[in-house]
């Protein structure tokens, strides 16, 4: 196997692991943007990724009932654009909370000036 091959295997095996991990917080993120129905958190998942977050509808339905079941997400029920009412998935303000500490335990770590020079460092 080439050493070219060989990082391309290496790096998608680390972006699929990555992916996984990075699932909620997207959802979150993209309810933080407003209530929404599956295929609009779809959407903005995707569109606020780049296109490098796909996601299943059936998987957001089981994040969105596991999420509900401890109480960080709810939804209300809206009219569809054609045909029966939609659940409108939205943050409850424990999982306001929930998300605002993780992105401070976790996420703006990337924005301290050591680990920012560290990404951007060119070799």
């Amino acid at each position: 196997m080439s050493k070219n091959n060989q990082l391309l295997e290496l790096l998608s095996a680390w972006e699929e692991t990555y992916k996984k991990g990075q699932l909620t917080l997207w959802i979150f993120l993209a309810l933080k943007d407003g209530k929404k129905y599956v295929d609009e958190i779809k959407t903005f998942v995707e569109d606020q990724s780049g296109n490098t977050m796909t996601v299943e509808s059936q998987s957001l339905y089981r994040n969105l009932r596991k999420f509900q079941h401890v109480g960080v997400v709810n939804f209300e029920t809206g009219e569809g654009n054609k045909g029966p009412e939609r659940k409108y998935y939205f943050l409850t303000e424990l999982g306001q909370k929930l998300l605002e500490n993780f992105i401070e335990r976790n996420i703006s770590l990337f924005f301290n000036k050591r680990i920012k020079n560290l990404i951007n460092k060119e070799d």
